[in-house]
């Protein structure tokens, strides 16, 4: 649904830098083992798989993947140079019951969709809402459930409301579904009633947005439901969530539209992984297990 970036460095404290355009950074910490920028691919139970798989991707024995690296805990940068998140393990494990690794190659979040469709990447998991825009480019493959959440500094000093932010300074990643499709209706409600616009502090990369808010930068920010509350958790007291959850919906993997057969492999793997427990444990791991699937479908 959306994606965070850039130079905060969360290890239990967050620490302010300045980054070389002015920007700040937010680095997430992984719970227990890592995930490497290209997993390996070991033997795995199940069904045969491997006949799905495109021609390109059988030859090369891996899936290249596109994933904007700034959207912890779903998919980050540990070290400055490793992949690593929920997101990573999941699809790692999905390349297992392929018998393929995976090549993780970070990118800009509202690249990946024209990368995907061009051939740059096989696949595109960055946390991708599924709607009907993107389903009208490509396959997505639904795989976890989110909603947006908002989040303002500890306490909401400048008394924002989520339904009435108009005049606010609110900060948003670029290529979002926050951005495209619910900053819009807000706006317009606004004008409306003749109210100031909301001011919106557009980001390249989600971490951004929320180095922002902590830095007073902002007075608030929104992104997917599992991002917002590790961004509070991470950042030790400094930001609260702001109101509930909504417009939950599922997230899916970004495949050609072309590679109808290789998604239905997709939906089968996740079937196997969630017929073992892997899909859930590994949900666990990063305390998201709220969101899990059982009704995994190509273009649900």
């Amino acid at each position: 649904m959306s994606v965070l970036r850039r130079t905060l460095a969360l290890s239990g404290v967050v620490v302010l830098a300045a980054a070389g355009c002015g920007s700040n950074t937010l680095e997430g910490s992984t719970p227990s083992a890592s995930s490497s920028a290209s997993s390996s691919a070991p033997a795995s139970s199940g069904p045969d798989l491997s006949g799905s798989l495109p021609a390109k991707i059988k030859s090369a024995g891996k899936i290249v993947v596109g994933v904007d690296a700034s959207y912890p805990p779903n998919e980050f940068l540990q070290g400055g140079k490793t992949v690593v998140g929920m997101d990573v393990d999941l699809f790692n494990a999905v390349a297992q019951k392929f018998g393929v690794t995976v090549d993780w190659q970070p990118a800009g979040f509202d690249t990946i969709i024209t990368g995907v469709q061009s051939g740059k990447y096989d696949v595109g998991v960055s946390s991708f809402t599924i709607n009907d825009k993107r389903k009208a480019q490509v396959n997505m493959v639904s795989y976890f459930n989110a909603g947006t959440l908002w989040a303002t500094a500890k306490g909401n000093p400048k008394g924002v409301k989520a339904d009435d932010a108009c005049g606010k300074t609110v900060a948003v990643q670029k290529g979002t579904t926050q951005l495209e499709d619910d900053m819009p209706k807000r706006q317009a409600a606004c004008k409306a009633a003749g109210k100031p616009e909301i001011k919106l502090v557009v980001r390249e990369k989600q971490d951004q947005a929320t180095a922002d808010l902590v830095a007073g930068k902002a007075d608030a920010m929104l992104a997917d439901s599992p991002i917002v509350l590790y961004a509070i958790k991470q950042t030790n007291g400094q930001l609260e969530q702001l109101g509930d959850i909504y417009d939950a919906a599922p997230y899916g993997y970004v495949i050609p539209k072309a590679e109808t057969q290789f998604a239905q492999g997709i939906v089968q793997a996740l079937q196997a992984l969630n017929t073992e427990g892997t899909y859930k444990s590994t949900l666990q791991k990063w305390n998201n297990d709220s969101g899990a699937l059982t009704d995994f479908a190509v273009n649900p």
